[in-house]
């Protein structure tokens, strides 16, 4: 008998574990605060908004309206990302833009490594 969740959900979102768990170091270490609070706030946008493409775009029947979708949600993705960055930076100091900077881009990396590594797995679990 299966179980019922996903057995991989903490690799799955290993990232933003990470982005969330950090906070500690951050706060002891003295390092800009804001720029992590909304860096952390718009990776979690940002992966939420993923997920939701993710599970919309299975719905549709029709692929192009689907990758249409997925292309539309990539470039609002994308545009959360850069305009933090920016909003951050201009808003407190050059520190909290790259603060920011620094949280978001560590949070895509170790999200794209671990997209890589699961999607071998994801082609023959035919239940999600």
């Amino acid at each position: 008998m299966r179980p019922s969740g996903d057995p991989l959900v903490l690799v799955r979102y290993l990232d933003v574990a990470l982005v969330v768990l950090a906070a500690p170091f951050v706060v002891l270490t003295g390092a800009p605060v804001l720029g992590y609070v909304a860096a952390t706030a718009a990776w979690i946008v940002n992966r939420s908004l993923g997920t939701l493409g993710e599970r919309l775009g299975r719905k549709k029947a029709d692929v192009r309206a689907a990758l249409g979708l997925n292309l539309g949600i990539l470039l609002l993705r994308a545009w959360i990302v850069a305009l933090t960055i920016l909003v951050v930076g201009l808003a407190g100091t050059r520190q909290d833009g790259l603060m920011a900077a620094l949280v978001l881009l560590v949070a895509f990396t170790v999200y794209f490594a671990m997209s890589l590594i699961l999607r071998p797995l994801e082609g023959k679990d035919s239940k999600r």
